[in-house]
């Protein structure tokens, strides 16, 4: 293995340990003898109390690396009942300083011969994800039962059609990535498979590749799988559950954001509308009495070209939130402005006309009703058209 400050590895390897000390020490030395020449890489182990020792040894190991000016392997020691594999793995994560991660098992079920690949057909690629699949052409298991067989099949399959996650091997738990592809996600680390959890919450950008390996038993040690059938079936099954939520939640939050906004920015434009309606209202009904008894249909065009001049300031700050009050933007903005709410102000001229004249509606309720009318439509040319929104945004 290449020597480097620790500060700056390449490749960080999370290795999550639960009684393993009959392997964890020859793991790490094979993991060590197979890292690619010239990478630097830590391998994080991150041990869950395990009562066999398993951090204890691992603590003499890295002590002994240290007095040889190595630095390239640490322990993170968890109480108890923190939590499970996928917790542990994230918190490997954290304490991560290379921008590329590798996960793997710590029995040899994931053989470390495979890590060179992984991080080859991450720069081959050029991909965010790669996994290491049994199911792809090339891979497989060896010495499975069926009971086995079926089992890890059945949950792919579920994953594949219930969640729609793409690739073949998405229970796989030996894979590389990019860790920038899981910025911002909120994990919640129910279960045993980050790989599933990943696919379903990351970007739909996100490139994944799958490479073929052979899964290998454990050499020494139990499998939880063999232990707590009911217990680990039930909890992938929850987990399943769960994104699945998680998903439909993700699918249909930009459509209801999208209407969230539309809805506020309209209750916005129909608010400063309700304080034009004063401004027309009032300087209509001066005009038409109290100031200089003109006709009312002139009385209202001076209304509306006052009420045209306040909504368009309230708007253009408080509705739209565009502060740009440059000259030229502003008059541009203004004059489209007026434009489109003169469509509007035609149709409430003529409403005005028609319900007073042809109808013998009182003027008060005829400008209240033509008002309305022409409200909404304002909303959405000018939305479109002035302020250059997307109409559901």
């Amino acid at each position: 293995m290449a020597t480097r400050p620790a500060s700056n590895p390449q490749v960080s390897i999370i290795v999550p340990t639960y009684n393993e000390s009959q392997n964890i020490i020859s793991i790490l030395k094979s993991i060590r003898a197979n890292i690619p020449k010239g990478v630097w890489a830590e391998t994080i182990v991150v041990d869950d109390d395990s009562p066999d020792g398993t951090g204890r040894l691992v603590d003499d190991y890295v002590e002994g690396l240290r007095r040889l000016a190595e630095d390239t392997v640490s322990v993170i020691h968890r109480r108890a009942r923190q939590g499970g594999l996928a917790s542990a793995i994230l918190r490997g994560i954290q304490s991560a300083k290379a921008e590329t991660i590798v996960v793997m098992d710590s029995d040899f079920s994931h053989p470390p011969q495979v890590i060179p690949r992984l991080l080859e057909a991450l720069r081959q690629y050029q991909c965010d994800l790669v996994v290491a699949s049994r199911y792809v052409r090339g891979g497989g298991t060896r010495n499975w039962t069926l009971k086995r067989r079926m089992i890890s099949k059945g949950a792919a399959i579920i994953a594949k059609l219930g969640l729609r996650v793409k690739i073949k091997d998405p229970m796989s738990g030996f894979f590389a990535f990019k860790r920038n592809i899981i910025n911002g996600l909120a994990f919640d680390a129910l279960g045993y498979k980050l790989l599933l959890e990943m696919l379903v919450k990351a970007n739909s950008n996100i490139k994944v590749h799958e490479i073929p390996y052979t899964f290998e038993n454990r050499r020494l040690g139990t499998s939880k799988l063999d232990t707590s059938l009911y217990e680990t079936v039930t909890e992938y099954l929850r987990a399943v559950w769960r994104l699945y939520r998680s998903k439909r939640l993700k699918e249909t939050a930009p459509k209801e954001r999208r209407s969230v906004r539309f809805l506020s920015k309209a209750a916005r434009f129909f608010t400063v509308g309700a304080s034009g309606f004063g401004v027309n209202y009032l300087v209509s009904m001066l005009f038409a009495s109290g100031l200089a008894d003109f006709w009312y249909v002139q009385a209202n065009a001076f209304g509306i070209i006052a009420s045209l001049s306040t909504n368009f300031v309230l708007n253009k700050i408080w509705t739209f939130e565009d502060r740009d009050f440059g000259l030229k933007r502003t008059l541009s903005q203004y004059g489209r402005f007026a434009a489109f709410s003169s469509l509007g102000a035609a149709v409430q001229l003529g409403a005005v006309y028609w319900l007073v004249d042809t109808h013998g509606v009182s003027y008060p309720l005829a400008l209240l009703a033509a008002i309305a009318v022409a409200a909404f439509s304002n909303f959405v040319l000018n939305k479109k058209l002035t302020f250059r929104e997307s109409l559901w945004d």
